[in-house]
């Protein structure tokens, strides 16, 4: 059972004794709002209906099916939207093909649908369909556009624009540096391991400065092979911790191999935000992709509901999941505080 950090109220209130005529009044003022609501709803379905048709909702991804953040999203896009949404899917497989002209083409593909489509909204998951498709094609144009899962900031793309809005996705890094810094009192050294693409470097810029704060330097390992991580991870133990970033862009990585190596070779304190990476990680403090996804359906629904997306503030995910991996901990001698390891679903 995967452990949910998010707060809650009780909006539970008690039921009062009201006066017959204070009552009926109350009916009225009920019937008349659902006479409005299905009135709004009736006239939001002819809208939506245009020449016969349902309403459209195209959901561009990065990457491809498949890769695990990509499709957590999907999933929680598909449950919120279905029977609300007809629900089309471009992928511009940004992971397994990195290169700009690859991802101008694949975003030449997408806008083509778009015109033939005409969907009424648009989600773009993630950093590629921003840089490659919105802001060059569907900048302040007519079509609403939700966009869902960029690393940390949405300036590189000049959001927001008048047809915009969106949630960015921001990385646990100020729980993981309190983290590292209780476990590892000392450390003045960090080696961030990952796949040797776009993401990854926003990640690493702000790692460096969260904890550059702290006088502890961050040097980055970008890899393309399983090889190359495993000589990087290998160099990883002469510093202090090791942050496990993304593998998406490793095309021959291999979980099996990882395993094994990791549990072979683990001597440094090893942490995540990534929930595939915690097989290979002591602690992951993981964002939650669901969350990206759950929240741009819902925001494409008040969309097509008529309200205007520039009226939409632009937020940041609030949730992120713990793992620990005792087996890593024990072989390293690394012990973590018990109201984590409490929280935490554990780790095989």
């Amino acid at each position: 059972m995967v452990n949910t950090v998010r707060s809650r109220r009780d909006n539970r209130k008690l039921m009062k004794y009201q006066p017959r005529e204070e009552t009926e009044m109350n009916m009225l003022r009920l019937l008349s709002r659902l006479f409005i609501f299905t009135g709004t709803l009736a006239l939001l379905i002819f809208s939506m209906a245009g020449e016969g048709r349902a309403a459209r909702c195209l959901y561009v991804s990065s990457y491809h099916a498949g890769y695990v953040w990509n499709d957590d999203i999907e999933h929680a896009i598909e449950e919120v939207l279905r029977g609300k949404c007809e629900l089309k899917t471009f992928y511009m497989d940004g992971k397994r093909n990195s290169g700009a002209e690859f991802a101008a083409q694949k975003a030449g593909e997408a806008k083509e649908l778009i015109d033939a489509w005409k969907p009424d909204v648009v989600i773009a998951a993630d950093d590629n369909v921003s840089k490659y498709l919105v802001k060059p094609y569907l900048r302040d144009v007519k079509i609403p556009v939700v966009f869902c899962g960029l690393n940390w900031t949405v300036e590189p793309y000049g959001y927001p624009y008048s047809n915009t809005t969106g949630m960015i996705e921001v990385g646990p890094i100020e729980p993981l540096v309190d983290m590292v810094k209780s476990v590892v009192p000392n450390a003045r050294q960090g080696i961030f391991l990952s796949a040797d693409e776009l993401t990854q470097f926003k990640e690493v810029d702000l790692s460096k400065k969260a904890y550059g704060k702290l006088g502890i330097a961050i040097t980055h390992l970008p890899v393309k092979t399983m090889d190359e991580w495993e000589a990087g991870y290998l160099a990883a133990q002469q510093a202090d911790f090791i942050i496990c970033g993304n593998n998406a862009g490793i095309n021959d990585w291999d979980n099996s191999r990882a395993a094994g190596f990791v549990s072979r070779n683990a001597s440094r304190f090893t942490v995540s935000y990534l929930d595939w990476m915690a097989p290979f990680a002591m602690l992951t403090m993981a964002k939650i992709a669901a969350e990206q996804g759950e929240w741009a359906a819902k925001t494409a629904l008040l969309i097509l509901g008529g309200e205007d997306p520039k009226n939409i503030p632009i937020v940041a995910n609030r949730r992120w999941n713990l793992f620990v991996n005792s087996a890593l901990l024990d072989k390293a001698g690394f012990v973590l505080p018990i109201e984590i390891v409490r929280k935490a679903v554990k780790v095989e």
